[in-house]
């Protein structure tokens, strides 16, 4: 087994060695997606087709868009970076950390969601709460998202310095303008078509670095004989170390993991987050909404091994790889394996596939930046009752001020080894204190008016307090940024809960009347829908298919868990 070789970061020398084949196959990609952006086009005659599609696309083509939109470069580099960083311990964040609150949005929450026919999931906390609590979490909602995209267009500045050699802000620049014509022409119909077909090119881009990969370390038993020497067996196990008190690769015990992970981070970044639940709310009915994040449950299931096995491919070819004093952060771990292991016209399908990658996750932060900017602030507190024709052509400008902004943020994201830790870091921020506040006024008639505006500001500072002062300045030992990371979003969502019964004691609550279809226990014309001929079909059953993904993510577990 030879190491790969161990040279600079990928600023420094680190070149992809692409032909004019690769380059070809890039050219054909980008055609691809700018032609799917102008047909799209065509249908783009409201602000409703271009901010939701019109509530028109089918469960399958929401469904795998829902997956790709989380499926961004963040997901492949960082995911890649945690596996070589912490090990097996990454099937955390998709057996427990994805598939309980995907499937939770999809039979809970999705009809609420739909049912009351809101364009955003800020403009249900305005039907729940009030105007306060709908521009705060608009607010922190549109901040995040550009933050997000920052972080995708970092990633994939990263894989085009590999390839062009082009330096960062060139790179950063170009691809935020090419992102921004698709968008801009084809609203959410070109987003979400793009990312369909970026799913399958994303699938063909990482399956042959895994297998080459693999085959590279001895196969599955050459990689974890290897890491077992060099990283100890808790290194392979998903919940080997992971006792209160014990140390492990992740510096988090199994109490945090299911708390702050599978429970707070979770739940709150799968329920909440516009950029993935705009997918399902462009569904053409109830039936195909429940159904979007039950479908994208499955290949999430199995999408970890696609990521996480470069990741330990990487700790065992580059053992320098994140250690104190290399120059190879664990953002590196894919780009250096691509460039070792893959032959021309494959290094080609990667590198789209990477870009596709960024391409997914940034057009889904983006798409869902207009639509709040525009349909939640704009109209509502701003410029209000203006014809539909005015919206449509304010959204396509939100549209270039979004990228803009993207591109700037994207330089704060340098600054992590582990883009990864980042994301995680804003989760419990922004996500946590929106899903308390989502879950206890869907859960509890009695949360009052007022609760839900103290609640996130509760939420947020407290878990911003935690990281940047209790973990940041050691007055707790947490062994990583990861570890505090499910501290922080435990602490934000107790604060919140705590703050909003506090304040429901003693403010009023929303009249009874009010609540339909906003609450557990109540409904809405929208909720009673019928399903549409042919979504009654046993295998299409919202109840199956959500009980049959949790049953298998379990069963994943077993391996290694033992």
């Amino acid at each position: 087994m030879r190491p790969l070789a161990d040279g600079p970061y990928l600023a420094d020398g680190l070149r992809l060695p692409t032909n004019g084949l690769d380059y070809a196959i890039l050219a054909i990609y980008f055609a691809v997606v700018l032609g799917i952006g102008f047909a799209a086009r065509a249908s783009v005659r409201t602000s409703l087709d271009f901010f939701l599609s019109g509530r028109s696309l089918p469960a399958w083509v929401t469904g795998l868009a829902f997956v790709a939109a989380n499926l961004g470069a963040t997901e492949i580099l960082g995911m890649a970076a945690t596996g070589a960083q912490y090990g097996v311990a990454v099937v955390h964040w998709y057996w427990v950390g994805a598939i309980p609150a995907m499937v939770f949005l999809g039979l809970v929450m999705m009809p609420f969601y739909y049912g009351s026919k809101v364009r955003s999931v800020p403009e249900f906390l305005l039907q729940r709460f009030d105007k306060p609590a709908h521009l705060l979490s608009s607010g922190l909602f549109a901040f995040a998202a550009v933050l997000i995209a920052g972080v995708n267009l970092y990633a994939l500045s990263i894989v085009v310095e590999a390839l062009l050699g082009w330096p960062q802000w060139v790179s950063i620049v170009v691809a935020g303008f090419f992102v921004l014509a698709y968008i801009t022409v084809g609203g959410l119909s070109s987003a979400i078509y793009n990312e369909v077909l970026q799913f399958f090119v994303i699938l063909a881009a990482l399956i042959p670095l895994t297998v080459l990969g693999l085959k590279r370390v001895g196969g599955w038993d050459g990689l974890t004989g290897s890491l077992e020497r060099s990283h100890g067996p808790d290194f392979l196990s998903a919940w080997g170390g992971t006792g209160i008190g014990d140390a492990n690769p992740l510096g988090a015990n199994w109490l945090t993991i299911v708390l702050g992970l599978g429970f707070v981070l979770s739940f709150g970044y799968w329920t909440t987050n516009f950029a993935e639940v705009q997918r399902a709310l462009s569904a053409k009915n109830l039936s195909a909404a429940k159904r979007t994040p039950l479908i994208a449950a499955f290949p999430k299931i199995f999408i970890v091994f696609v990521v996480m096995i470069p990741g330990l491919v990487a700790a065992v070819l580059v053992p320098r790889i994140g250690t104190a004093g290399s120059d190879l952060t664990y953002n590196d771990a894919v780009p250096l394996l691509m460039r070792e292991l893959l032959p021309n016209g494959v290094l080609g399908i990667a590198v789209t596939g990477l870009l596709a990658a960024f391409m997914a996750g940034m057009a889904a932060n983006v798409s869902s930046f207009n639509t709040v900017v525009t349909a939640d602030i704009w109209a509502k507190y701003v410029v209000k009752d203006r014809d539909d024709s005015y919206y449509l052509r304010f959204g396509r400008l939100v549209t270039v001020l979004g990228v803009l902004a993207s591109i700037g943020t994207a330089f704060l994201a340098a600054s992590f080894s582990n883009i990864m830790g980042y994301l995680q870091t804003l989760f419990s921020f922004f996500n946590v204190p929106m899903f308390v506040v989502f879950i206890i006024g869907m859960f509890w008639k009695r949360a009052s008016v007022k609760s839900g505006f103290w609640g996130l500001i509760a939420g947020t500072v407290a878990a911003m307090v935690n990281y940047f002062v209790v973990y940041k300045h050691g007055l707790i030992a947490m062994p990583t940024d990861q570890g505090a990371n499910f501290v922080s979003a435990i602490v934000g969502f107790a604060a919140g809960a705590v703050v909003m019964v506090a304040v429901t004691l003693f403010t009023a609550p929303k009249p009874e009347a009010e609540l339909a279809g906003l609450v557990y226990g109540t409904t809405s014309p929208g909720m009673e829908e019928a399903p549409s001929e042919g979504d009654d079909a046993w295998y299409r059953r919202p109840a199956l298919l959500g009980w049959g993904a949790v049953l298998l993510a379990a069963v994943c577990y077993l391996p290694y868990s033992f």
